[in-house]
């Protein structure tokens, strides 16, 4: 009988339970699969997923995939164009451990189906339109240590449970749309290394001081977050700290001490508070790059140990009240390129050897007490693009480094007691766009040529001589040319005329002669015109009347003769004075009233047709002394009469039709209330007066008013010259009701609107002006087609994307001179401007031809295409607005056409390639590297 060994038959048993098994049940591997396929199918087959198809090779290599031991554990799909909601059957994949929606499309409340992924350590869902709030039970997923949801519209409360994930390190929440409070408990997150709550509407909310218990925290960003209440004190045991950001919040009381201990502290922003106190003086915070404390009320001295920080290369304290003189040995730091001060009460010299041991860049301590010299050494190293010093007390010659500077932008030196001549070099700097000099002691004649890329000159009051010479093209870029009291002597140059770019023109208080030039050449752009309190003399020429954009032209106090054109009425002039002179003859029609009383005075030999302009009566022909027959008088006394009857009819007539008009406009106005509202038709009719006024433009003004009392709104009127087709009036409606429904962050809301045939009143929650340095978005949809994003029509929700997409078409319509709506019924300048990219032609054709001078044309080009961006179809494509203004500041690097980087709020996202003037400051360097 054969004997069975029992270790070989029970493995023969095994093998055959698993055959059974695989054939019983299909294998997982082909279950995950047959998920992807359906996630593709649910999000309608996206063209990002093509290579999604079933083949003989594993879906482990399918873009966005990843697997470990041929199941998927990363599911990557960032940036791939995806809309739609996440579906439930998602949580099928068991395996997944790391998660990534990032910068796509995706709607809809937070996919708590992401609860059934037990392994999870990854989940990024940045970059979306998801809505609602942060579930309560957040902590389900207990293995996170990334969680990433910015730049979503997410509201509410951040749920204490996001304190209950042990394992996070990392945790970005900024930009969104949180408008409640943020829980205390994130503090007991013992290995959190980065913490971002930045740009979001908490309510007003104290910094927890169970913070300070991160020990591990390198990153925390809360900047523009209504943060109240004072810093605590324990920020100092917050040892890995390198980042530190409670810029633009409410902050009040001092900088803790602790603060400057901080080992490992590169980067410090607590700009734009209350904070007040003095700066601490002892700093061993040896590491930091950037420090900026602007835009407080600090007082006391700058600390002497800011000298010691030899990585120190960006200091902002600007807009504060510090007193005493600026620490020589700041001026000895190796590393420094920003240097702002301006606007405090600092005294004494400036260091002198500042730009000597470092390439300086930024300098600007303008609005001071300081004394002496500018520094010698400005321009050592090469790099210096700004000399901000108006409004001090420094005197002496300019340094002679500033003659080969030409990395030089800006100097603006106003109001000092500088003298002697401008160093040669300087008036010929390569890329020098403004000479501000005013007020100061300067002596010399004016070069012929100049900067062929100085824009803005400003030279008066100063002692400035001889002729006003103009040799070449170098000054055809001059915009604003001002150069009043000085000592300037001969003729005004015809050169001076072929400016095409000139709007301002100031001239005036010198000892110029002659006549002025017959031919204007290129005064295309002039707007103001003031050669008065000189000695010119000869005729005014009429050639100044045919200045299409001319609103200010004063020539008094000099010695003009002959009659004055008239074609001068044609001008639109706001102010006109041609007193003092010699002219004759009778004055334009066109400036026979009130607004122009005093515009003529100490012209003997100027009359008028009416006694109203303190002028003599034109006597069109000479006067005969003869009898007048009784039948004559009496008849001319008839005539007299009967008119005066008829006038007097009229008037009643007249009178009596503006008193109905007035009495049932009431009853004609339509009122369209929005929301539940604390006043009246009336209270907003009534308040519509001069005093209120606030603002007007080419559609209509702006009032404050004070509804029923205590609520103050903001009314826009714009004015019909006459009632709108009934199509036309059918879309403002439609739009304005639009406008109503949206609930936005950086939307002001609608209240109500107010109509008749003759007015539109929009009526809007009142607030206070946004701050020229915030980084802030302004939304708004209802407006002329083209401004709207596409994606609007299907959402009816608008965040940044869609702000990005409005001020885009802003963009577009500056370079290239054409409306939003340009284009047929169907598309507008958008998708015009971006078929024109297609075709392959090029962006110089694009460009407005009114304006499209060859030295701005790479300039014009580049905000072209940044408008392309901005208007992208597909809203995950566009910038950020933050990155918008950081590219036309100059201050990002170069992309190539057609290509998006995306990354962390302080990445640098280039989206422009070739800027002329293309350069970036220290900080955003720092910045990028820290992300």
């Amino acid at each position: 009988m054969l004997k069975i060994n029992p270790i070989m038959f029970s493995l023969h048993f095994l093998a055959l339970f698993l055959l059974f098994l695989d054939h019983a049940n299909p294998q997982p591997h082909d279950q995950e699969q047959a998920i992807l396929l359906r996630l593709k199918r649910y999000w309608q087959n996206p063209s990002s997923l093509d290579r999604w198809t079933p083949s003989s090779s594993s879906h482990c290599t399918w873009p966005g995939v990843a697997c470990a031991n041929n199941s998927i554990t990363q599911l990557l799909l960032d940036n791939k164009d995806i809309s739609g909601t996440i579906p439930p059957f998602i949580s099928d994949l068991k395996n997944l451990k790391v998660l990534n929606f990032s910068n796509n499309s995706i709607i809809g409340k937070f996919p708590v189906a992401v609860y059934n992924f037990s392994k999870l350590e990854i989940l990024d869902l940045s970059q979306n339109y998801f809505v609602g709030s942060i579930p309560d039970d957040i902590d389900s997923l207990s293995r996170l240590s990334y969680l990433n949801l910015c730049a979503n519209n997410f509201t509410g409360n951040i749920p204490a449970a996001i304190g209950r994930i042990p394992e996070l390190r990392t945790l970005y929440l900024h930009n969104n749309l949180f408008d409640g409070t943020f829980p205390a408990e994130i503090g007991n997150l013992s290995k959190l290394e980065e913490l971002y709550m930045a740009h979001n509407g908490f309510l007003p909310s104290k910094l927890p001081s169970s913070f300070t218990q991160l020990k591990k925290l390198r990153k925390l960003w809360i900047s523009e977050a209504n943060l109240i209440g004072e810093i605590p004190q324990m920020i100092g045991e917050m040892v890995a700290l390198e980042h530190l950001d409670l810029s633009e919040n409410e902050l009040t009381g001092s900088i803790p001490n602790g603060l400057f201990m901080l080992k490992n502290l590169t980067v410090l922003f607590l700009y734009n508070n209350l904070l007040s106190g003095q700066i601490p003086q002892v700093v061993e915070a040896l590491n930091l790059i950037v420090i900026d404390l602007s835009w407080n009320s600090l007082n006391g001295t700058i600390p002497v140990d800011f000298g010691k920080l030899d990585k120190l290369s960006g200091l902002s304290l600007s807009f504060n009240q510090l007193s005493g003189e600026i620490p020589e040995s700041i001026g000895r730091l190796p590393a420094l390129k920003d240097f702002a001060l301006f606007s405090n009460n600092l005294s004494g010299p400036i260091p002198p050897d500042l730009g000597r041991y470092s390439a300086l860049d930024g300098f600007q301590v303008a609005s001071n007490r300081l004394t002496g010299n500018l520094p010698e050494y400005l321009c050592h190293g090469g790099s210096l693009t700004g000399v901000i010093a108006f409004d001090n007390k420094l005197g002496g010659e300019l340094p002679k480094s500033l003659e080969n500077c030409s990395s030089l932008l800006i100097v603006r030196i106003s109001n000092n007691a500088f003298f002697g001549n401008i160093p040669v070099g300087l008036w010929t700097a390569l890329n020098l766009q403004q000479l501000m000099i005013s007020d100061n002691l300067f002596t010399g004649e004016l070069p012929n040529e100049v900067s062929t890329s100085l824009s803005r000159l400003e030279i008066s009051n100063n002692k400035f001589s001889g002729s006003i010479s103009i040799e070449g093209n170098s000054w055809r870029n001059l915009v604003v040319f001002n150069a009043s009291n000085n000592q300037f002597t001969g003729t005004i140059p015809l050169e001076l005329t072929a400016l095409p770019n000139l709007t301002v023109l100031l001239l005036d208080k010198n000892q110029l002669t002659g006549a002025l030039p017959s031919d204007i050449i290129s005064w295309k752009s002039l707007t103001t015109l003031n050669l008065s309190q000189n000695q010119l003399s000869g005729q005014i020429p009429e050639e100044i009347a045919t200045l299409p954009h001319l609103l200010e032209l004063d020539l008094s106090d000099n010695q003009f003769s002959g009659q004055i054109p008239p074609q001068l009425g044609l001008l639109r002039l706001t102010y006109l004075n041609l007193s003092s002179n010699h002219l004759v003859g009778k004055i334009p029609a066109e400036y026979e009233n009130a607004a122009y009383s005093s515009s003529f005075l100490n012209n003997p030999g100027i009359c008028a047709s009416r006694p109203s302009l303190y002028l003599k009566v034109c006597i069109s022909r000479t006067q005969k002394s003869s009898k007048t027959s009784t039948q004559l008088l009496a008849l001319i006394l008839s005539v007299l009469i009967t008119a005066f009857l008829l006038a007097l009819l009229f008037a009643f007539i007249i009178i009596r039709v503006h008193w109905k008009r007035n009495h049932r406009s009431d009853s004609e106005w339509k009122f369209i209330n929005f929301h539940r509202l604390n006043f009246t038709q009336s209270n907003i009719l009534s308040g519509l007066t001069e005093s209120n006024l606030i603002g007007s433009g080419g559609s209509g003004k702006v009032y404050r008013v004070a509804a029923n009392g205590s609520s103050v709104v903001a009314v826009k009127r714009i004015w019909n010259n006459r009632p709108l087709e009934k199509k036309l009036e059918k879309e403002f409606l439609a739009e304005v009701e639009i406008l109503s429904t949206i609930r936005h962050l950086n939307i002001v809301k609608l209240l109500c609107c107010i109509v008749n045939d003759n007015s539109k009143l929009l009526v809007y929650e009142y607030l206070m002006l946004i701050k020229q340095e915030e980084l802030a978005t302004v939304s708004a949809v209802a407006g002329s087609f083209g401004y709207i994003a596409p994606e609007y029509a299907q959402t009816v929700r608008v965040n940044e994307k869609t702000d990005v997409y409005s001020f885009g078409v802003v963009l577009l319509e500056l370079t290239t001179g054409k409306a939003a709506n340009y284009g047929d019924e169907h598309t507008g300048l958008a998708k015009w401007a971006l078929r024109h990219m297609q075709e392959g032609k090029t962006i110089v054709d694009a460009l407005d031809e009114e304006i499209k001078e060859p030295c701005y044309v790479d300039e014009m080009s580049n905000v072209f295409l940044l408008g392309v961006f901005c208007t992208s179809e597909v809203p995950s494509a566009r910038p950020h607005m933050k990155e918008v203004l950081q590219i036309l500041l100059g201050r990002n690097h170069p992309l190539v056409y057609g290509v998006k980087n995306i990354g962390t709020e302080y990445d640098s996202t280039p989206l422009l390639k070739n800027s002329k003037r293309e350069r970036q400051s220290e900080s955003d360097s720092t910045l990028a590297s820290d992300n």
